[in-house]
Order: structure tokens, then sequence, then C-alpha cells
């Protein structure tokens, strides 16, 4: 990376942009082109230090401030964030390569996470209990955490910090994001947006950084909390190292999601879906099917229904309105995704459709997979075990229900998953049996609205809360339980009494 790079992206700490002072520096690159546009600033120990400190100075009064205030607040900020659509999705498309339309989709279910946030006075309601005993009564109330943190990845820049911040600053809460370095923009376009809507400064803060910035916030003794999404091994560094801190942690790690398809499966919607789910945004999704499992003698059927429809998809840059798929964010991952197709016919794969070499005219240099398909996939296959998080679907085999089920469950990873079938029993069944938190019936990808909770099971999810929903607002508060006696101004003196509190 070179001084000449047009744009450096800073921090945001204390409600306003602050230079990096620690001399270092990562380079952020345009996916269709290659080519480093910008630079973000990499944020030392005692940048971190400050944004904390900033955080916790704010949440003096903004933990203490009336929730009328607060959701006012929310309320101007999910106007400007609706009027801003279109500049927060051109950001990700320029660093993340999404094509416009799904970077405009990650945006609006961001503003679902803000539309709860605004109504959050009704999910921190406390509850009473009168005269649970003689002139006593008992209450119980949720309070803010403190200074809590965001670590969040590359794949939705906008719509994963929105899963957290909105509710957890609407709890009471103050809040220090570290967004993917490698794409940075969006954070700080919705910092900008939270300073105009009129948050107090130090209520959000945004610091950029690798490991370093990330360590710090783990063993920070002022943040409370932190929440993370990402894959499974950092998931599960971020849990052991922030839980050993005394930290409430909820991280979010990576997914295999599986869709099964019956006999009896529509089967041209189930290959619209298929091709949707596993292509889109270039498969760098945590929600992406990765895995269709075929039952009976409909597999070579929606195999060849699949592979039509995928050799249809337009390949190009984000910000063409008839790109329908986009690049990889980087060059090392583009290589990393195609070595599972290249390596895939000496593991027993069928290659039905080989992306790896796949380039766009005109953009040589850019981060571009083709859209790859295997078939009779085996387990023991590294592209069946690892998460690829790029365009590559696999398809396995099953005899029956019973066998599909039992080859999905056998996975670590309890992300989400789909069945596709035209048997309400065979799909009530399957919600009950599969071992994964989000599931989908003829729904590809179960992304739950924002009233309901998102989260997985097994190697996707570290911790005891999922995200958003009532489990964020529980994530983000602590419980106090009050109980009270007035005693009538007649009532004799109740005297000593050692034994053991009794409610009568």
């Amino acid at each position: 990376m070179t001084d000449s790079v047009a744009k450096t992206v800073h921090h945001w700490i204390g409600g306003k942009s602050v230079e990096g002072v620690s001399g270092q520096h990562g380079p952020v690159t345009d996916p269709a082109t290659g080519a480093v546009t910008t630079r973000v600033d990499f944020a030392s120990v005692d940048e971190v230090d400050a944004a904390v400190a900033a955080a916790k100075g704010a949440f003096a009064s903004w933990g203490q401030s009336s929730l009328a205030k607060r959701t006012e607040i929310l309320f101007r900020f999910r106007a400007l964030l609706d009027a801003n659509r279109d500049a927060i999705a051109e950001l990700i498309t320029a660093e993340h390569g999404k094509v416009h339309s799904d970077a405009l989709g990650e945006v609006a279910r961001g503003l679902e996470i803000v539309d709860l946030a605004c109504g959050i006075n009704v999910q921190l309601k406390g509850e009473l209990s009168m005269q649970v005993a003689s002139r006593v009564d008992v209450s119980s109330i949720r309070q803010p955490l403190g200074v809590v943190a965001g670590i969040t990845p590359f794949n939705f820049p906008a719509m994963v910090p929105m899963w957290m911040f909105p509710i957890a600053i609407a709890c009471g809460n103050t809040f220090v994001l570290k967004p993917s370095e490698k794409d940075p923009s969006a954070a700080i376009k919705i910092a900008e947006l939270l300073s105009e809507a009129g948050l107090p400064d130090g209520v959000f803060n945004v610091l950029h950084g690798d490991k370093v910035a990330v360590d710090r916030l783990l063993e920070h003794p002022d943040v409370a909390a932190i929440s993370f999404v990402g894959s499974t091994p950092i998931a599960r560094h971020i849990h052991r190292t922030a839980s050993a801190n005394g930290k409430r942690v909820q991280a979010l790690g990576g997914a295999k999601n599986h869709m099964l398809v019956l006999p009896d499966a529509d089967l041209d919607a189930a290959a619209d879906a298929a091709v949707s789910a596993a292509y889109g945004s270039a498969g760098e999704r945590c929600m992406a099917i990765s895995a269709v499992v075929a039952v009976g003698s409909i597999g070579d059927e929606l195999v060849a229904k699949i592979k039509e429809r995928a050799e249809k998809i337009k390949i190009g840059p984000g910000n063409d309105p008839e790109s329908e798929m986009g690049p990889l964010i980087t060059a090392a991952h583009r290589d990393k995704v195609a070595s599972y197709v290249k390596g895939a016919a000496a593991e027993g794969c069928e290659v039905v459709l080989d992306g790896s070499d796949y380039t766009v005219p005109g953009f040589e240099n850019g981060h571009w997979v083709g859209l790859s398909l295997l078939d009779r996939v085996p387990t023991s296959a590294k592209a069946y075990q690892d998460e690829i998080f790029g365009p590559v679907l696999c398809v396995l085999r099953a005899d029956t229900y019973e066998e599909g089920v039992a080859l999905m469950n056998a996975s670590p990873f309890g992300n989400g998953t789909a069945i596709f079938t035209r048997d309400g029993g065979a799909a009530r069944r399957f919600q009950l049996e599969i071992e994964a938190g989000m599931v989908g019936v003829n729904v590809p990808i179960p992304v739950p609205v924002g009233y309901h909770s998102f989260g997985g099971w097994k190697d996707s999810l570290f911790g005891d809360h999922h995200i958003y929903g009532n489990d964020g607002t529980h994530f983000y508060t602590r419980g106090k339980v009050v109980t009270t006696r007035w005693p009538d101004p007649s009532d004799a003196p109740a005297g000593v009494d050692l034994g053991f509190p009794r409610n009568h």
C-alpha cells in the first residue's frame, strides 16, 4: 500500500472523527478491480483505552437518561438511516463487492432492529407482584450494563453492527464497535448519522484495527460485555478470553447450513431456493445454504435444475445494475475458495460446475470466483467439512428422511437449516428433530425478523444468548429484584426474629 490512496478511514471517538496515532494502517480494496482504494487506521492499546474511556464517561448520564429521550434519538436516527440507504449501500458495494441490491437488502434488515429498538420501552417494562406477604410487594427491573463492545465481520458491515448497538444503546448502555478492517466505511457513516440524530458524544464509538484492538477490548476492565459474529475458531477464542476476564459474551460462529429436499418437494422451487441461498452475496453469508441433501431418487433431476439456473447467473462488479453476483472480499479468500473446487474431484466429488478460474472481462484483477456445484459429495471431503464462505454448493444423497437428518445432525455446526416438502407432518417432525438454531420450512434462509432472536446451536454459538429480539434485550441488561415493605403506622414493632424469613 502506498500513500497515493484517495481516502483514509479514521476512528470515531467521543462524537468525532479521530485520526489514528499508532502509525499502523490496513489496506481496503475494491474487490471488483483488486485496487487498493483506501487505507484504514489501526488502533493501538492507548486508542482502545481512549474509546472505552469516552464510552464510560458518557454512560454516567446516558444510563440515567429517560426511555423517552433514548427512543426519540433512535427515531431520528431511523429516519436518517432510511434517507441514506443508497449512500450506505454504495459504500458497502465499493469495499465488500456485493451487488447494490444486496447491499440495500442488508441495510433494510438492519433497519428492522432499529425499529425494535425504537419500541424498547415495551421490552424494558418491569414486573410487580403486590401483597406477596403482609404489606410486602416485589418488583423486578432491568438495568444497563455499562460499556459494551461489538466485534463484527466483513460480510455485513452495516447489518451486523445494527444487530447489536441499537438494542444496546436503547437499553442505556454505551457502545464501542470494532468493525472489520476490510470494509470499514459503513460503520463511520452510521456513526455520523447517529451524531446527526442527536446521540450524545461518547455513546457510540468506532475503533478500527486488528488483533491488538480486539484483545484489548476482551481484557479491558471497563468493558462489561462483548458481542461477536465471525468464524467458529475466533468465536471460541472470544468466548473463552472475554469470559475469563469476567465479561458477558455472545459469540456467533461459523456455519455449514443444510437444506433437506424430500421426494415430494416442488423441485423447481427447491432449485430456485438452492441457487439463491447458495450463491447470493457470492456465498459470503453465515446463513448461506452450502449443502443440499437430496432424499430418494430426486437427486439427478434436482442437480440438473440447479445447474441450469446457476449457469444463467450474471457475475460482475457490484455497481453494475446487471450483475447478480459480485467478487469475493480479497484475493487470498478467492484463492482459498477456489482450492476447494480444484481439489474436489480427488476427494470423490463429481464436479458439475467449476468456477475456480472464472474472470470478468475488463476486470481481470478482481477477486472473481464463478459458481461451483459439486455432486455426490462424501462427508469426508474438505469441501463438505469446512465452512467455505464462497459460491460453492455441495449436493449429498440420502435414501431416506431419517438418513438425511442423521447426516445433518452429525455436522458440528448448527446455525440455520431448511426443509423443502409438501408434507406437513414431515416438516413438523423436522422442526423438532433437527439440531440447529434457525429452521426454515420451504424457506431457504430462515433469518428471523427483528422481534425474534438470531442464533445457532453447537459450534455456531458460544454463550447463552442469541442476538437481537428478547435475547438481545436480556443480554444488554441485568435483572434486579426489589422487595418492599411499608408498615402501617398502627403496626406494633415486629421485634427480633433470627429465623429464615417466611411469606405469610
